[in-house]
């Protein structure tokens, strides 16, 4: 799963003041890399004058680029410095790629594994009889792919999904909904794909009740049961008194 960072370095110098105004004069170096490989890195150099930038060396490009008048002087004059324009193409390699593979190293390579909860969720009013949710927690990097298999076969209708949620400890969730009319024999899958997983990860929704539900539906069958047994001493002793009795003629 490729991933696309961005790493900027300022350096900021006030060169010069007049009164109450005030000249300002710096620039970025921007590295964008999608890899610690060479071809994947990319060099900027940004220079401004109060706030606006003026002339800019992209490594893509090779050169520096002018965008007003004196920017266009800049530009060629570093254009034409044999030793400026070595300085800055071997940036890529001297400047931001060290920087990039420490980063690498100490986390955009680092992994960790969703836990993945696949739950049945009331819809609201006058929507679909069924809503299912698939909640899937604590994972790093952010980059993931959640989605819905019935039969087997991708779901792309009725289908929401939140953004990734950062949990505020490097860690994020996101939850996804399918909103769907139970139909009998149908298989429901939740797939996640992510960096941390060799292959996808999928949670079949088992539609079986819950511990809950199962306790609820035992203590309504021992009352049921013990009212049946109820009825039938109340019964018994009834039909034991009837045998006792003696009809005695009125007349």
């Amino acid at each position: 799963m490729a991933s696309c960072c961005l790493v900027v370095c300022c350096s900021l110098l006030v060169v010069g003041f007049y009164g109450a105004d005030a000249f300002l004069w710096y620039f970025t170096t921007t590295c964008v890399f999608t890899s610690s490989e060479l071809p994947d890195i990319e060099y900027i150099l940004s220079v401004y004058f109060n706030t606006i930038e003026y002339v800019r060396f992209n490594s893509t490009v090779g050169k520096f680029v002018g965008y007003d008048d004196y920017g266009i002087y800049v530009a060629e004059h570093f254009n034409n410095d044999p030793a400026e324009m070595a300085l800055r193409r071997a940036q890529k390699e001297t400047y931001c790629k060290p920087g990039i593979e420490m980063d690498y190293q100490e986390a955009l390579d680092k992994t960790a594994e969703p836990s993945v909860r696949l739950t049945s969720v009331t819809p609201p009013s006058g929507r679909h009889p069924a809503m299912l949710m698939c909640s899937v927690y604590n994972f790093y990097p952010k980059y993931i792919s959640v989605t819905w298999l019935r039969d087997g076969q991708p779901v792309t209708s009725d289908v929401t999904s939140t953004y990734e949620l950062a949990n505020g400890d490097w860690y994020y969730q996101i939850h996804s909904h399918l909103e769907y009319t139970p139909r009998s024999g149908e298989k429901i899958t939740c797939m996640v794909e992510h960096a941390s997983f060799p292959s996808p990860k999928k949670v079949d929704w088992n539609p079986s009740m819950s511990q809950s539900d199962r306790n609820k539906i035992a203590i309504g069958a021992s009352g049921l049961l013990l009212g049946l047994i109820l009825s039938l001493a109340g019964l018994i002793y009834y039909k034991r008194k009837a045998r006792g009795r003696v009809l005695v003629p009125t007349s």
